[in-house]
């Protein structure tokens, strides 16, 4: 039975994977270290911060300290929050808004499973006015693994039950939106039924490794999915 709805953020909620490309490239220049091509999509995308400057910095021979790696955290987050507040109108995906009526309709908590910052989730947020849309955010902050670990996922459902209501919420019950192969990935590992959205990636390669695959969120058919939820090793085609 689905009981949860999880999301996303970058490349679900918002579509600003390409900002993040843009700001890691200005970290890197800043630290006097050459950025390559098409490395963001490769290295970083679908994961954490954290993950994702290891990961850069490794490559180039230098490893950091945590507290190194804490200060390179927060000053691209003092970028991506500047260059957020430039934005006069965040870009979103068609669909969404609606996507959202329909699971508040349905009377199903919804929550956000990120490895972005905190500060970046509430400030974005804030700006698409769904601040109280959401039950549970679990970020960057909360847990020091990235997707493709399951981590994220199972904390988000320990969140849901916490709050009181329905504690019976297994990640059986949840049904996971992502648009990469690492945040697939960790919601299968954590139990979770998936649809992969073809924000980032083509709708063939979504089709290959989640549940359900769509190209928009107007092709998710929500009433579909609840009832053919029990099929969790078949995967399925929306729309």
């Amino acid at each position: 039975m689905l009981k949860a709805v999880l999301f996303d953020f970058n490349g679900v909620i918002i579509n600003d994977e390409p900002l993040h490309d843009k700001l890691l490239e200005r970290i890197l220049v800043e630290e006097n270290l050459r950025p390559k091509r098409g490395e963001f999509w490769d290295a970083c995308l679908g994961r954490s911060d954290r993950a994702c400057l290891t990961t850069l910095f490794e490559r180039r021979g230098r490893i950091l300290s945590d507290k190194d790696l804490d200060a390179l955290i927060a000053r691209k987050s003092r970028y991506y929050l500047e260059e957020i507040a430039k934005i006069e109108k965040l870009p979103t995906y068609p669909g969404l808004e609606d996507l959202i009526f329909q699971i508040r309709a349905a009377h199903l908590p919804m929550g956000i499973v990120t490895g972005s910052v905190r500060a970046e989730v509430e400030q974005v947020l804030q700006r698409l006015n769904l601040t109280n849309t959401f039950s549970v955010i679990v970020t960057g902050d909360d847990i020091t693994t990235s997707k493709p670990e399951p981590d994220g996922y199972l904390l988000a459902v320990k969140q849901l039950n916490e709050l009181g209501g329905d504690r019976s919420i297994q990640p059986e019950n949840c049904l996971a939106i992502e648009d990469t192969f690492a945040g697939v990935a960790a919601a299968k590992q954590a139990g979770m039924q998936v649809v992969g959205i073809a924000n980032t990636y083509p709708f063939h390669m979504m089709q290959r490794c989640a549940n359900w695959a769509v190209d928009y969120f107007t092709d998710l058919e929500l009433e579909r999915i609840r009832d053919r939820f029990s099929d969790q090793n078949q995967p399925q085609v929306v729309g």
